[in-house]
């Protein structure tokens, strides 16, 4: 059975709290799982979630402040220790190498060899998934220190309908073939094509955006997503202090989101300086730019798809 969800592992911003552990968050789709921004204590929070090494085929990593990789030793290790055989493709800014190698190899452990590096540089780049399920790509942010965003993209499918099937006299093993390729012809010589007997079912996207200003990145990779996780590390009567430090207001991820179109808005990577009476209004603050639903998230949260958008039926 297919899973499509987030698990968040950690939800906090550069200082952990006793609530809010630091970063990190399992993308799972269709048997793969994304793990985007370990940080410290992410091994653990796997743990409390119910998930294991065995669940990660991806690690993705936005920058190189210790909130978002220092968890990545224990991640590695882990991958090591359980035997996990399958491929992991490890993303990461290109320009940070120095640091991924650190990590990577940061103690005397039983070495793995199932990691893949893909390091990624330039405004945009999209990576290598072989036969998974879907794209992924990457887009430069706006940080202190080079950081990337995420864009995981299904390819669009079709939905048959079945009324036009039977109309066009398509029936049986005819109905695959014309799936498989596109038209079919009938016995009488009719040729039906895949367009007459069905619509466009779109595929389901999800954006990942971590330390940032606004930029032209963030609505690049926000534009029409289903689910857009971002981070909203203030409010916005700290936007001075947003701007300087390269992170959004929750004010200003209301605003992407409506601005591209998003299904479900996830804030998260909260900062220490607000306590848990002040939280709701990062919420409140999002609301007011965008009419959708919203998510505050907390630790070990899980955060379904939207469901599918509905076809279009022509």
């Amino acid at each position: 059975m297919s899973v499509r969800d987030l698990v968040v592992l950690g939800s906090a911003s550069a200082v952990p709290t006793k609530s809010r552990n630091h970063n990190g968050y399992l993308l799972r789709w269709d048997g793969h799982g994304l793990l985007f921004d370990p940080g410290e204590g992410t091994q653990r929070q796997m743990a409390f979630a119910g998930v294991s090494a065995n669940d990660v085929t991806w690690i993705c990593v936005t920058h190189f402040h210790g909130d978002h990789c220092l968890g990545v030793p224990g991640i590695v290790q882990r991958i090591a220790r359980d035997g996990v055989e399958h491929r992991v493709d490890a993303v990461y800014p290109a320009s940070g190498a120095v640091y991924w190698e650190r990590l990577r190899h940061a103690t005397a452990f039983r070495d793995t060899d199932v990691i893949v590096e893909q390091p990624v540089s330039g405004e945009r780049m999209a990576l290598e998934t072989g036969d998974a399920p879907f794209s992924l790509s990457a887009r430069r942010l706006s940080h202190p220190v080079e950081s990337y965003g995420y864009r995981l993209e299904e390819p669009d499918g079709v939905t048959m309908l079945p009324g036009k099937l039977a109309a066009k006299g398509v029936r049986g093993p005819l109905v695959g073939r014309l799936q498989q390729e596109g038209r079919v012809t009938l016995p009488d010589g009719t040729v039906v094509t895949l367009e007459e007997c069905s619509v466009r079912r779109p595929g389901q996207k999800v954006a990942f955006i971590m330390d940032t200003r606004l930029c032209e990145g963030v609505h690049e990779l926000a534009a029409g997503v289903d689910l857009l996780v971002i981070e909203s590390t203030f409010l916005d009567e700290d936007a001075a202090l947003a701007a300087e430090y390269g992170h959004l207001t929750a004010l200003q991820a209301g605003q992407v989101a409506a601005l591209a179109g998003v299904r479900r808005l996830v804030l998260t990577h909260i900062s220490e300086r607000y306590k848990a009476d002040e939280e709701p209004r990062f919420v409140e603050q999002a609301a007011a730019a965008y009419a959708g639903e919203i998510v505050l998230v907390h630790d070990l949260d899980r955060i379904a798809m939207p469901p599918r958008r509905r076809d279009s039926t022509p």
